[in-house]
Parts: structure tokens; C-alpha cells; sequence
């Protein structure tokens, strides 16, 4: 018997294991930056596009071989010094990619565009939001204060990419001032497939 004979999946004519890509960034604003991008880029599907500890980013995704690699490429282009690890599976076991799909609430419909700032205390974020509301009109989408960032925090706007923009750079030029930005990006005419991961 040969191993085709144990896992029908590899048998002549049956369909290829998925293939699966991931990137972690330093980073949460350059990894929702880059998520955006390599969906942009190919056609491959989030599995998960998250901060996690100790302040990092990790987006894993799935597609075709060519389409998870030209993803993974444009990623790591988008996130420079910022991606610290990436990983590349031409064909996971079936069951792994069952295990990492998630299913949450999400923000349906397009976006004008997202802007992201991340500083690196609490306080900093949260003086950064209430700068960013008072200049423009802009929604305060998420804010994230140090928990599972390790000390560091983060929140998303959402509007126009005008507002977006003054909102952005209002904020952060108040954190940078202060030493406290970490990064900050603006994010227009965002992939709808993006919200839900944010």
C-alpha cells in the first residue's frame, strides 16, 4: 500500500488540501494595513486577521498555491521591517483549517475608509480618540487599551477619507509629540472583507 491509499484526499483526482498562509507584524496598524493589501492582491479568504499578545498582529489565510503565495509576497512587501514571522503550508490537513476558522459579529457594508493609530500607553490612546473626534467627523469604530497588547493600544475610525485623514493626523501628531505614537495609518476604499476583522 502506498500512503495515497490511507488519505483518499491524495488520491488521483481528488481535491487539493488547502493551502494556508500566515504573517505577524510588530505592528497592529502595518498588519491590518498589509491584511488589506494581500486581500487587494489575491484571492484568498481570512481565517483570522487579529492583534494578539504582546502587541502583534497575525493574519492567516487561505486560497490556491499561487494565490496564498502572490498574498503572502504582497504582505510582507506592505509590512517591511514590521512582519517578525510568517509561515507558508502548501497543503494543511483539513482539520486544521476547520479548527482556525472563526465565526464573529461583524460590521456589514462598504467603508469610505479606516484609520488606525496605535500608542503605546493607555492614556495616550484614549487622549488620541477624544483629539481624533473633536477634529472630524469620524466614528470611533474600536479602542483597544493594553489588554493582550502588551501595554500598548489601539483604535480604529471609520468616515470619509478626508475626515479620516485630518482625524489621523490630529491624533497622532498629538502621540507623536508626546512620544507615545507607535504607528498610525489611513486605510482608503478598504476591502469589505476587511471590517470583519477588525
Amino acid at each position: 500500500m502506498t500512503r495515497n491509499d490511507y488519505n483518499p484526499r491524495l488520491r488521483e483526482g481528488a481535491p487539493a488540501a488547502p493551502c494556508i498562509g500566515l504573517l505577524e507584524f510588530a505592528t497592529v496598524p502595518r498588519g491590518i494595513e498589509a491584511a488589506d493589501a494581500l486581500l487587494w492582491e489575491a484571492t484568498v479568504e481570512l481565517l483570522f486577521s487579529a492583534p494578539v499578545q504582546p502587541g502583534k498582529y497575525v493574519i492567516l489565510f487561505s486560497g490556491s498555491v499561487d494565490d496564498v503565495r502572490s498574498a503572502l509576497r504582497r504582505g510582507e512587501e506592505i509590512g517591511g521591517q514590521d512582519v517578525i514571522d510568517r509561515l507558508h503550508i502548501p497543503q494543511v490537513h483539513e482539520q486544521v483549517e476547520v479548527a482556525l476558522r472563526r465565526k464573529d459579529e461583524y460590521i456589514e457594508g462598504k467603508l469610505d475608509a479606516i484609520g488606525v493609530i496605535e500608542t503605546t500607553t493607555v492614556a495616550s490612546a484614549i487622549q488620541a480618540a477624544d483629539r481624533a473626534l473633536k477634529k472630524a467627523t469620524v466614528d470611533l469604530f474600536d479602542l483597544r487599551i493594553a489588554n493582550g497588547l502588551g501595554g500598548k493600544s489601539f483604535l480604529c475610525l471609520v468616515g470619509e477619507v478626508s475626515d479620516v485623514r485630518a482625524a489621523v493626523a490630529e491624533a497622532a501628531g498629538a502621540a507623536s509629540e508626546a512620544g507615545r505614537l507607535s504607528r498610525d495609518v489611513v486605510i482608503a476604499n478598504p476591502h469589505e472583507e476587511l471590517s470583519r476583522y477588525l
